[in-house]
């Protein structure tokens, strides 16, 4: 008897299961919450303004290639600067690589919106980094960025001042400058950088010094690292002896 052969489907083509009369429709995977579902609620609670509840596609903070260089048509758009077409010319010199279709959607927005359109504010660990970095390798866009954020909170802005206030101590060696530094943290309201300041001053002579002397600790410091390096290694069997040993031999 001849064996009869079944035909496979091909790899991109859909099989169909035959519909069965008793066969009930499967429920979506991911059901929305109703409307008295308790996440619902506390949502609903927290949400301090209607922006806060749109997530996903409708998030209204989604990134786009123009958002470092909102803040510097925003200014422009206070000045006076209301042409798309010559804000975008003014734009790709700064380093932009967007259309031209997205600076006009952005302009028309700010002169249709009953509210005042904006940049949204960068996030926390952006600003850090721009505080910390030297102001000199900041690009242009980042400068206005930054700016903007300190020109609309007076406690940051105090705080990059001493920040960049102690940097140029510490790359300088302007040591003798530190109890001014203090003097000047202690009059801003500034909680965090108190804490700093009170821990500074328990050590202030080592901290001058250090500020001053072109000596440092960090050639001690590393040889500690480097035998804490050498017990690990061993999983906590060095003996005092053997280490000793390991320490000569690796130098």
């Amino acid at each position: 008897m001849e064996k009869r052969q079944v035909r496979q489907p091909h790899p991109g083509q859909a099989r169909h299961r035959p519909r069965d009369a008793g066969c009930r429709p499967q429920p979506p995977l991911h059901r929305p919450p109703a409307p008295d579902d308790p996440r619902t609620v506390k949502s609903l609670a927290d949400a301090a303004r209607p922006e806060d509840l749109f997530h996903g596609q409708w998030q209204y903070n989604r990134t786009s290639t123009l958002d470092d260089y909102k803040p510097y048509l925003d200014e422009r758009w206070n000045e006076g600067a209301t042409n798309a077409w010559k804000l975008w010319e003014e734009i790709v010199p700064l380093g932009y690589k967007g259309s031209y279709g997205i600076v006009s959607a952005y302009i028309r927005k700010k002169r249709t919106s009953p509210r005042p359109v904006t940049a949204q504010p960068p996030a926390p660990r952006l600003v850090t980094r721009w505080i910390l970095s030297r102001p000199e390798s900041l690009t242009e866009i980042e400068q206005l960025r930054l700016k903007a954020v300190l020109v609309n909170c007076p406690e940051l802005d105090a705080l990059a001042g001493h920040v960049r206030s102690f940097a140029q101590m510490l790359t300088e060696r302007q040591g003798e400058r530190l109890p001014q530094w203090l003097d000047a943290v202690r009059r801003d309201d500034l909680p965090s950088l108190h804490t700093l300041a009170a821990g500074i001053d328990r050590d202030r002579d080592a901290v001058i010094a250090g500020l001053t002397l072109p000596w440092s600790s960090g050639v001690v410091e590393g040889h500690v690292n480097r035998i804490k390096m050498l017990k690990r290694q061993m999983f906590g069997r060095a003996g005092f002896a053997l280490l000793w040993k390991r320490v000569l031999l690796a130098s």
